[in-house]
């Protein structure tokens, strides 16, 4: 592979800290990488020094002569005076770039449903991102750098994104560097990751799991890392192990190396014991939405925003919501906590229930300005019992990723992220036993992520998610639902995957109820699979077939062991031959495991399994 940049000994310093110690990497054709680190350990401003946007205190950084490379920054660098489309394309005319196909795609997979004649500064912040992404990929970039480009958008926005860059080159041409908490989209694209961590980068193979995978097997035999953060990664492990079928067609030497790795981690949810936990806490009555419907906000006549839904939320269930924008995934959320009332039907409320809403600003915060954070939540309580364990104030905060000198940082100079963190664990100490999230995985690092996903895998209470953020819906919610624009609320016996497949469908056939035109689905053209879920006869005859690919499996796995016996004393006695005729029925055992797995698997996904 041709290399096409790289720095050779970067170092960066900010006042007394260095963020940058002697970093030497480089990017070649083929490249698909993905960066990963702690907020404030200088993802960005490596991804800055790559791009020539800013120099290094000391080292270099070097290009081949004929490398083109695009940036796509953090921060919002459109010129909101600008139309949206002179933004786009600048003073080209329509023929100019409407005759080719790729930028065709670019525009109606990322800007299709935004006004053409707009101007920047009246965009959402979510419409300005896919105008910015849309400047960027249009022009014929050798290496393409993206700092956060998963912000603001939502689901089928991240999924069309995702799919852009998988064919955007051939295999072995281009390269593209990507910082992004997204953990699907970093499996989704990425063949290396970097984690940028004390000054220093470290490389990995492969995505997000096998990231997360070699990382641990690099704590456990380096014994460097404290123990905390190396039992979330474990638990970050058992979640990829027991996770969603897709997931389980990582390399196979992976998956085994991962469940030895973590045969002692407990369920990331003990469900039993939650609910029972829930039970007592929340009574049988939680939150039911009866036959409510909903006006438009905005005064719209004639138009609804829900019509006649029903949503019965149990005892400890664990809710996932999606949908597109606008169709009133917020606005759910504030019905069921009583803010705003429906213009039909009721809100049934469990007598013992205590609600508490992380909200998309955070603005809760404002009203404890003047304390630090150690002094928001010991204002609340200063010791609290937490699965049985006592626990002060200071090492509760610490769990969610505040370090002793960050405790006694200010509220109004903690960055979003920090808020984030600092208000849900305020939620949380308050001891609700319904909690509400409005995109939470906002602003926050991987690393962070998981410190929050291990908080709530422990809570008790009814959980009800809204979030574009894929892995986060399937690591901490049993199931989704979807709002879908139409008014009506429906459930995803599939997972978002199964929402994409809707929202495609119903724009190819150009049935699109309320709410903006889909990105992934106007790139898209093909056609989606039957909405409903499985029948009660196909469940049945999966749970057949589960029992019969169990038994097959176990009589293979005997098979196995008894051909690797043989070929150890073929092997000591020197017996080659036997032992190749071995190898050759070892190898025919392990294609018929292998088949009989990928039939578990879809026999386990009708499921839901």
């Amino acid at each position: 592979m041709a290399h096409l940049l790289g720095g050779e000994n970067l170092t960066v310093s900010f006042a007394t800290r260095t963020v940058l110690d002697g970093v030497t990497l480089g990017l070649e054709d083929g490249d698909r990488i993905g960066m990963v680190g702690r907020n404030g350990d200088g993802k960005s401003t490596l991804m800055r020094l790559l791009a020539q946007r800013s120099t290094p205190d000391s080292g270099r950084v070097t290009k081949r002569g004929d490398v083109n490379v695009g940036y796509l920054d953090q921060g919002d660098v459109l010129d909101g005076d600008l139309t949206v489309g002179a933004a786009i394309v600048g003073d080209r005319a329509d023929h100019e770039w409407a005759a080719n196909p790729k930028i065709r795609e670019i525009m109606g997979g990322l800007v299709g449903d935004v006004d053409w004649h707009a101007n920047v500064h009246s965009l959402s912040g979510g419409q300005k991102r896919r105008v910015a992404l849309a400047k960027l990929l249009i022009e014929d970039h050798d290496v393409i750098m993206l700092d956060e480009p998963t912000n603001h958008l939502d689901v089928e926005g991240v999924a069309w994104l995702a799919r852009h860059l998988k064919s955007r080159w051939r295999a072995n041409q281009g390269a593209f560097l990507v910082v992004t908490h997204d953990r699907w989209f970093l499996d989704e694209v990425c063949n290396y990751t970097w984690e940028v961590h004390d000054a220093m980068v470290d490389m990995f193979d492969g995505g997000y799991a096998a990231y997360v995978l070699a990382r641990a097997e690099r704590d456990r035999m380096a014994a460097v890392v404290e123990n905390k953060r190396q039992q979330l990664v474990k638990k970050e492990l058992a979640w990829l192990r027991r996770g969603a079928p897709a997931r389980t067609s990582k390399p196979k030497f992976r998956i085994e190396a991962a469940n030895e790795l973590i045969s002692d981690v407990p369920e990331p949810r003990d469900s039993v014991a939650l609910n029972k936990m829930a039970t007592a806490r929340l009574g049988k009555d939680v939150l039911d939405l009866e036959n409510v419907s909903l006006d438009f906000l905005d005064g719209a006549e004639g138009q609804k925003l829900f019509n006649n839904i029903t949503l019965r939320l149990a005892p400890g269930e664990r809710l996932g919501l999606v949908g597109v924008n606008g169709a009133g995934k917020s606005t759910l959320l504030k019905l069921l906590n009583g803010d705003i009332q429906p213009s039909a039907g009721k809100l049934k409320r469990g007598k013992t229930v205590v609600t508490a809403v992380l909200t998309q600003d955070v603005k809760e915060l404002d009203e404890v300005s003047d304390l630090r954070v150690i002094e928001v939540i010991e204002r609340e309580k200063r010791s609290f019992n937490v699965g049985g364990k006592e626990f002060t104030a200071g090492q509760l905060v610490e769990q969610l990723g505040f370090t002793k000198e960050k405790q006694w940082t200010p509220v109004p100079d903690l960055s979003g992220g920090e808020r984030r963190r600092l208000q849900l664990l305020r939620l949380l100490v308050g001891e609700p036993n319904v909690l509400m999230l409005d995109e939470p995985t906002n602003d926050l690092d991987t690393d962070t992520l998981a410190a929050v996903e291990d908080v709530l895998d422990g809570w008790p209470g009814t959980l009800v998610v809204v979030s574009h953020d894929r892995y986060l819906l399937e690591r901490v919610t049993d199931h989704q639902m979807a709002l879908l624009g139409d008014g009506k609320l429906r459930g995803l016996p599939g997972g978002v995957d199964q929402y994409l497949e809707l929202r495609e469908a119903a724009l190819a056939s150009g049935a699109v109820p309320g709410g903006s035109t889909s990105p992934a689905a106007a790139a898209s053209g093909g056609t989606a699979p039957a909405a409903s879920g499985p029948s009660e006869a196909e469940k049945r005859e999966a749970r057949k077939d589960l029992n019969r690919i169990d038994r097959q499996l176990g009589k293979i796995a005997q098979q196995e062991e008894k051909l690797h016996t043989q070929m150890a004393a073929k092997s000591e006695s020197g017996d080659f031959d036997a032992l190749g005729e071995l190898n050759a029925k070892l190898q025919e055992l392990l294609d018929e495991k292998e088949g009989l797995e990928l039939e578990w698997l879809e026999a386990a996904e009708v499921l839901g399994e």
